[in-house]
């Protein structure tokens, strides 16, 4: 057996901060075959009890070795709706890499020995992208019925597929005026290729869903309406788009952004081509980035590489209040960006924003940090060290900390039920609200999670209302 892993291509380095084309080139047919030898096919392979939807990984991998992509492409597609976004953005090496026998004892996160599972799925999820491989429709047995989805990103689409395959009709409601959520607004073409996610949503409404654009639930429609309109059940995926803040003086001058705005305007709304679109954005020459999750990594990037294409030398600096261990985000897009030039500061905490003349940023005032002990939650604490004080240039800073969920349809429907977090409350088993026949999942449920779980969440509900529909007609009747 093969004890190295087969290392992934690469975009050069030099050249993919000049541009946004995918960083991670994947495997081709012989590297493929030889990665997925290196699999011990373990009798229980715990790397499947570490999937949120279960892909039968060992069965995947074992098919890709044979040579048959076009049964791993199926045997991945029988839980996974999206596995070429999946092979991505997912955090294997918190997930099925971490539990791979190979990972070594006692690592914090999948060590390099553990097989590239994301990689492989990748590679075969591209594979049935290629050949236009389809998923074959169920018996239509529940066409008469019709389910609202709202929200168009990993959870409303995962949900749309599995009930678009049963013969429902689906109705996607998305409040921007493209479709993808947090997969077009939030991850840079470098990380998900806009044609990968583009080909995903035109399946879908070749499956005969209709995506309804610019339509906010809960301003131009309640849930109430959406049901008299003949709806039969409804799923909320929202999401979470609410930035949240540090808290500090100095916020709301000039130049410092949201992630969530900075992304969103570069990703979705193609400010990185300003004046060609005409979405503008501030790019300085000394850029912060407060944050450790895979937003703060985003953003770094795609600044840095603003930087480059508006002519300024790279100057990004990440700002994270414990150490490199404790960040939340891939080691993969950690070590990109530094490959690229990211500056990181660790155990460093933001104070204030301090003004030029003109209101705009101009430094912030930060404090250093060292770690207690690990907490109830087996968190270690940043204590600020006295005296610590000191000053960072900034002429951009973009503040990722987290995002909360969107209360515009909470606001309006007081019979669902939310948390002290304003995320919907649902019945774990079956992801029902407290709405009868209104059910949720992603980001508005959970918090802020990965796209796998979403996806998972996603499942469930549309498993719940094909189960409801699928009910005798004495009981849909009073539904």
């Amino acid at each position: 057996m093969r004890k190295e892993p087969v290392k992934i291509r690469e975009y050069e380095i030099s050249r993919r901060i000049t541009d946004f084309q995918e960083v991670v080139l994947g495997y081709n047919e012989k590297e493929a075959r030889l990665e997925a030898k290196r699999c011990l096919q373990c009798p229980n392979p715990a790397c499947q009890l570490s999937c949120p939807i279960g892909v039968s990984i060992k069965e995947f991998i074992s098919q890709i070795a044979k040579g048959d992509f076009k049964e791993a492409y199926f045997t991945i597609r029988q839980k996974n709706d999206f596995p070429s976004i999946c092979g991505r953005v997912c955090p294997a090496e918190y997930q099925c890499r971490k539990t791979c026998v190979l990972t070594k004892k006692d690592a914090l996160f999948a060590s390099e020995e553990a097989i590239n599972i994301h990689f492989l799925e990748r590679f075969a999820g591209d594979y049935g992208l290629k050949n236009n491989l389809k998923i074959p429709l169920k018996d239509k047995q529940l066409v008469r019925f019709k389910v609202a989805v709202v929200g168009s990103g990993p959870a409303g689409l995962a949900c749309a597929g599995e009930l678009a395959r049963q013969g429902i009709g689906v109705d996607i409601f998305e409040s921007l005026h493209k479709p993808g959520g947090v997969l077009k607004y939030g991850i840079p073409p470098f990380r998900l290729p806009r044609d990968i996610l583009d080909y995903e949503i035109n399946y879908l409404k070749e499956l005969g869903v209709q995506i309804i654009p610019n339509f906010i639930v809960g301003r131009l429609k309640r849930l109430d309406e959406l049901f008299k309109e003949g709806h039969s059940s409804i799923f909320l995926g929202m999401g979470a788009g609410v930035p949240s803040f540090l808290g500090i003086e100095g916020e709301n001058l000039c130049n410092v952004y949201s992630a969530n705005e900075f992304l969103t305007r570069v990703n979705l709304m193609s400010a990185d081509k300003f004046p060609y679109f005409h979405t503008p954005i501030n790019i300085g020459k000394q850029i912060l980035v407060i944050g450790g999750g895979n937003t703060a990594i985003d953003a770094s990037r795609v600044a840095l590489r603003l930087q480059v294409i508006n002519g300024f030398n790279p100057d990004v600096t990440i700002l994270y209040r414990r150490t490199e261990n404790e960040m939340p985000a891939r080691r993969l897009e950690i070590n990109h960006a530094r490959e690229e030039g990211v500056k990181f500061e660790f155990l460093v905490q933001p104070a204030e924003f301090v003004a030029d003349e003109a209101g705009r940023v101009q430094k912030l005032t930060c404090l250093r940090c060292c770690l207690a002990e690990p907490d109830e939650s087996k968190r270690r604490r940043p204590v600020i060290i006295e005296g610590s004080s000191f000053q960072v240039g900034c002429s951009l800073a973009i503040i990722a900390v987290g995002l909360g969920a969107n209360s515009v349809l909470t606001n309006v429907t007081p019979d669902l039920k939310t948390d002290k977090y304003r995320d919907i409350i649902v019945n774990p088993q079956t992801m029902e609200t407290s709405i009868k026949g209104v059910f949720a999942g992603g980001d508005i449920v959970g918090g802020e999670g990965t796209v796998i779980e979403a996806m998972s969440m996603a499942k469930k509900a549309a498993s719940s209302i094909i189960e409801r529909l699928s009910l005798p007609a004495s009981y849909n009747s009073q539904l």
